[in-house]
């Protein structure tokens, strides 16, 4: 669920929000709920008796679902940079093409 959300969302994120920060935040704010939401899912498996995400014994290190969640995090922010990039690339294509209804936030990329 994880992935599928950071899939769909960092890279519209970083595409259409002009201020990098505001992008950013948007991206911590909607990974929080989805990684929240899925850690409690996974946990009320787990209680039933599904060990597929956790190992049995709760005293177990899950270190590769710790790992897995960072890199999924990690390339979240990725494609939030690239669709900044991408964005600021096509805001500047289009102010060159029209000057005059450019905003000065267009020129100054």
């Amino acid at each position: 669920m994880e992935l599928i959300v950071t899939i769909l969302v960092a890279l519209p994120l970083g595409f259409f929000v002009r201020s990098r920060v505001a992008a950013y935040v948007a991206f911590i704010a909607i990974h929080s709920f989805v990684f929240s939401y899925q850690c409690m899912e996974l946990i009320r498996e787990w209680v039933g008796g599904d060990y597929s995400a956790f190992p049995k014994d709760p005293r177990a290190g899950t270190w590769n679902y710790a790992v897995v969640n960072l890199i999924i995090y990690a390339a979240g922010f990725g494609l939030v940079a690239l669709g900044r990039k991408l964005g600021a690339k096509r805001r500047n294509r289009t102010a060159e093409r029209n000057p005059e209804t450019a905003t000065p936030v267009d020129l100054a990329h």
